[in-house]
């Protein structure tokens, strides 16, 4: 790196680089300015390397280049100047990433005086920071870093690694990257850059994304940048509503890749299982990358037949033909599913079951002796069908005869007649995915909670909330405006039209089925050995292959658990990072993976 130059002659090339842009110049013309950019710049961002293009002479240099990519990483070669000529190198080996590049003028740029509410942005400070960044980039399909390279990158200049931080839990929930181009390679543009932008799916507040955008764009122009780019794929209408909506414009820049495992999607036709929803596509994702053939029977069913080797199975998302009607009929009728934990030494609440004519009475009239006893005998209950999924018909938390007779009518309705009242254990929700009778993945459910801003209405909030859980999990996850939603919050003293207080955190549903807007949080490696051991004491009793086992816990770490239910369908694809997919596959198709 040459040392820096002095400000006026810096000021004058910027005044040079203006006059040249508006005559439609990118660039100066070689040999007329001292200050010229390195040649050939490279810069290890983490999740590989940034070639700045404008920087090479020849297309060949730059495609020799390309070639020196690390495997597991993703190399961006950006402003490319020619991008036949550069295609033309290496025509079986690169693509034009189908990518937009957008500009963002620092000289015009106004930041907001709108402050975030709910959190704050900051520099990236720790490790332990790292690998929270890491999780959300897993969670976004994203190449993962190294979390030393942050830590040793915490004092640099070229790049800046920012977050956004929740006020009150600490939690991470969002990150940018952003380059400084002329400590870079010495751009004498003076442009920057931003990179690896990324939202928590769960988290809980608006407008993270843009506080973040701001910020490194505030950041940027203090330092006297001309103006911040970023390249965003043609397709993310969300993405690219927001960077208008900051004043970015298109920039006329073009990407080039590698054709490698990571970029597929990027450079191949959309495959025929597009039309599949998230919990079936990670799983034909996986069996593509492993040459399984995929047949996409009816995509909005999620059925597929996998083929490979003169061996075919047909799935629906992650029940296939392994899991026999037995099991599925062990998991469906839960009650017999409680009989079968019990024998297995698995712990289990206590329950009282109704038959169709005892719920059709209490629903509509007298509540029966045995009922009212329960009831009061546990303070608070859960009313559930005895046959069901994604939370259907159950309510938490039930406490009044009132409550109850309402949630029995609802139980009754979804689940055939049938109805199980619980006793309410304390704790967190815990769903423990089994694959061959081995804990693959585990993750804390947490019900949806909407928070306050002192100006928004209850529905209005929940309204936000369900719209961002939709974006973020492909339309799976809403939350009912329905009356469970209503009752939750009544118990919390709230109604639609009520105006909760700035910072005031609201739960708005008890359970938390991802259907129904709650969020997963990863808690593989720290599950407790005994919670482990009844996961897959659990699976066995079944006899079913592939399981999603909940339980109500006092902590992941702890010991303490008791049985809810169990699921013959987890979805795999709200388990990431974890090899879900990887593991279903190799369950399938045993011989199919790396050798």
């Amino acid at each position: 790196m040459t040392a820096r130059s002095s400000e006026a002659p810096r000021r004058a090339v910027t005044h040079r680089l203006k006059r040249l842009r508006e005559h439609g110049l990118k660039k100066p013309i070689s040999g007329q300015d001292k200050d010229q950019p390195d040649r050939e710049a490279v810069l290890d961002a983490g999740w590989g390397r940034l070639i700045f293009a404008q920087t090479f002479d020849s297309a060949q240099t730059l495609i020799d280049t390309l070639r020196d990519e690390q495997r597991g990483q993703r190399d961006i070669a950006v402003y490319i100047r020619d991008p036949h000529v550069a295609m033309a190198a290496a025509p079986q080996e690169v693509f034009l990433d189908p990518s937009h590049t957008y500009r963002l003028d620092l000289a015009t740029y106004r930041a907001s005086r709108r402050q975030p509410k709910g959190f704050f942005v900051r520099r990236l400070c720790s490790e332990a920071d790292a690998r929270t960044v890491n999780a959300i980039y897993a969670g976004r399909g994203m190449v993962p870093v190294a979390p030393d390279f942050f830590w040793r990158q915490r004092d640099s200049r070229t790049l800046t690694f920012l977050v956004a931080e929740d006020s009150e839990s600490g939690d991470i929930l969002g990150a940018v990257t952003g380059v400084d181009h002329s400590r870079a390679f010495h751009d004498p543009e003076r442009g920057s850059s931003l990179w690896c932008l990324a939202v928590d799916a769960r988290a809980p507040h608006p407008g993270i994304g843009e506080a973040l955008v701001r910020r490194l764009a505030e950041l940027f122009q203090a330092r006297g940048c001309a103006f911040m780019d970023l390249s965003v794929l043609h397709d993310n209408t969300s993405a690219i509503a927001l960077y208008e909506k900051l004043n970015f414009r298109r920039a006329p820049y073009f990407t080039l890749k590698r054709k490698n495992p990571i970029n597929e999607k990027l450079f191949i036709a959309p495959a025929p299982e597009e039309g599949l929803n998230p919990y079936a596509r990670i799983i034909t994702d996986e069996a593509r990358r492993r040459g399984i053939s995929v047949e996409v029977l009816d995509d909005e069913g999620g059925f597929f037949r996998l083929t490979h080797g003169g061996r075919a199975v047909t799935c629906r998302e992650s029940l296939s033909e392994l899991t026999h009607a037995v099991a599925m009929s062990r998991c469906d009728d839960k009650a017999v599913t409680r009989r079968l934990m019990i024998k297995a030494g698995v712990p289990v609440p206590k329950q009282l079951g109704l038959a169709p004519k005892e719920a059709d009475l209490a629903a509509s009239q007298g509540m029966p002796d045995a009922v009212a006893d329960f009831l009061a005998a546990h303070d608070s209950v859960v009313v559930k069908p005895a046959r069901g999924e994604q939370g259907r018909g159950v309510s938490v938390g039930v406490e009044s005869l009132e409550d109850l007779k309402s949630a029995i009518a609802s139980a009754r309705a979804e689940g055939g007649g049938r109805v199980l009242i619980e006793e309410c254990v304390a704790g967190d929700d815990l769903r423990v995915v089994v694959i061959n009778h081995e804990v693959v993945a585990a993750a804390l459910r947490k019900p949806p909670e909407i928070r306050g801003d002192g100006v928004k209405t209850v529905r209005a909030l929940v309204e936000a909330l369900s719209r961002r859980r939709s974006a973020a999990t492909g339309g799976e996850s809403v939350v009912p405006l329905d009356g469970e939603t209503e009752r939750t919050l009544k118990r919390a003293g709230y109604g639609w039209d009520d105006v909760p207080g700035s910072g005031e955190i609201i739960r708005v549903r008890r359970t938390a089925n991802l259907h129904t807007g709650g969020a997963l949080h990863d808690v593989t490696d720290e599950l407790h050995p005994d919670i482990a051991r009844s996961a897959i004491a659990a699976s066995r009793a079944i006899d079913i292959p592939v399981v999603g086992v909940d339980f109500i816990v006092t902590a992941p770490d702890a010991p303490d658990h008791v049985f809810i239910e169990a699921n013959e369908r987890p979805g795999l694809a709200n388990h990431e990072p974890q090899p879900t997919a990887e593991r279903f596959i190799d369950l399938l198709f045993p011989l199919s993976g790396p050798r």
